[in-house]
Formats: C-alpha cells, structure tokens, sequence
C-alpha cells in the first residue's frame, strides 16, 4: 500500500492569527490519524521556477486512503473553519510512489 502525502504550498497569509488558529487545531487533527510532519517549513525555502519562496508543509499518511480521512475528518474541518480567509494556498493530497 503506498503512503499518502499532504502537500501544502501557501500563496499568500492574510490573516497570521487565523492560520495560527488553524495550525492549533489541525497539528492534533492531523496526528490522530497517524500522520507525520515532514516539513512545516517558514524560512528556508527555495522556490525554483513557478514556485513561491512561502511556507510549504509536507504530511506522510501510512496510506493515500487515510490521508483523505483526516482531510474529511471534523476535527479538520475545524481546523479549517479557523483558517477561512486568512491565507491562499495549493494543497494537494497525493498518493506516494
């Protein structure tokens, strides 16, 4: 079964007090469903090509199936309720090689 990855690039952060808000509730979220912080870089990023030199986070799932899991999951929902507005982002679930 392949791994499951979060992959997370921000545009632009609007709000900074809402996406502390939304990182409050989504590091336990997240966790609950076994996943793991690869990256939650906020200064050293080197943006190449169409990439933006903004935070960037990378989530690793045992599977691509539970990383949908925790996106759908209320306790994540919630987490994005906090967040709203308050930043741009890319973000992607993929399934690993």
């Amino acid at each position: 079964m392949n791994k499951g990855y979060w992959v997370v690039a921000y545009k632009s952060i609007s709000d900074e007090s809402a996406v502390k808000a939304y990182a409050a509730l989504a590091a336990p979220a997240v966790q609950s469903f076994g996943g793991r912080f690869l990256t939650r870089s906020t200064a050293r990023v080197q943006a190449h090509e169409a990439g933006m030199q903004q935070r960037t986070i990378i989530v690793e799932f045992d599977s691509y199936d539970i990383a949908l899991a925790a996106h759908e999951s209320e306790a994540y929902q919630k987490a994005l309720q906090a967040l709203g507005s308050g930043a741009e982002r890319d973000y992607r679930i993929v399934e690993g090689a």
